[in-house]
């Protein structure tokens, strides 16, 4: 029986969304997603998210990678099943519950708090997450940020000039990460803005990361670079990141329906 999905983008961040709730879809496998997640022989994405029902909230989200591996958030998707649903929403992750709602900007989402303890990053042994004695060529001294997903981010004059196809690998690879790592480049060019390019897990460079965004905004104004209201500029557009009075970090953004559509499980080496 034909799956129906909805593809999806936030700031050209795209997904292939499937509403479990809706309709019979065989087990997620990683072999599974990855096939659908191909760009040249499946339908092809960023990430393939899955609607579930959930006992905690109105549905339960899983992410999972181009590799075919599941991740704990994503705060473009979660804007994309935000504007979905079409009212505000409590949604489910391995990260926790996400709370989204319309807003004139596009979707806003409750990221929930940030975590800085290294073992919450995680690292492999304990180091100061502010400013971290480790380097790569080019790139050192960053910062570390969960926000449901491990980040590291470095502050560099000119995220544009950074080699990141390189450099972006060796670092979400290095031993020091035991669940590997995003990775950011960002410029502060005022005390509201902020230039980012993000190499993604699992994914490699993407056109734009919610999660990555929340994270180099929160290691800015950690570090006395930035206000707590920012604009954060990736190569897909703009989002505004706000860590609020309760600690919590406000994400606001646009998402997009590209198209519909449906596609044969058993094309794709899935099973009943």
């Amino acid at each position: 029986m034909a799956i129906a999905f909805t593809k999806m983008h936030g700031l050209g961040n795209d997904f292939v969304v499937i509403d479990a709730r809706a309709q019979a879809v065989p087990a997620m496998t990683g072999a599974f997603a990855a096939a659908l997640a191909d760009r040249r022989t499946g339908i092809g994405c960023d990430q393939l998210i899955l609607l579930e029902p959930s006992q905690r909230a109105d549905m339960r989200m899983r992410i999972f990678n181009p590799d075919g591996g599941e991740v704990e958030a994503c705060g473009n998707a979660t804007r994309a099943v935000g504007l979905l649903h079409g009212d505000k929403a409590r949604i489910e992750t391995i990260a926790g519950i996400l709370r989204t709602e319309p807003h004139e900007g596009g979707i806003s989402v409750d990221m929930g708090k940030p975590r800085f303890d290294w073992d919450a990053i995680p690292l492999s042994y304990a180091m100061d997450t502010l400013t971290m004695p480790v380097g790569w060529d080019v790139l050192d001294a960053p910062t570390a940020v969960n926000v449901g997903n491990p980040h590291v981010i470095f502050f560099v004059p000119d995220a544009k000039a950074i080699d990141l196809a390189s450099l972006g690998p060796m670092i979400e690879h290095d031993p020091l990460f035991p669940d590997r790592v995003n990775v950011n480049v960002a410029s502060v060019t005022t005390r509201s803005s902020i230039v980012l390019r993000v190499w993604e897990r699992a994914a490699g460079e993407t056109r734009a990361c919610g999660t990555g965004a929340c994270a180099t905004a929160i290691g800015a104004m950690r570090r006395g670079l930035a206000d707590r209201d920012v604009e954060v500029t990736l190569p897909g557009g703009t989002l505004s990141i706000a860590w609020q009075a309760d600690g919590h970090i406000r994400m606001t953004g646009p998402a997009t329906i590209s198209f519909t559509g449906t596609f044969e499980p058993a094309d794709y080496g899935a099973t009943a």
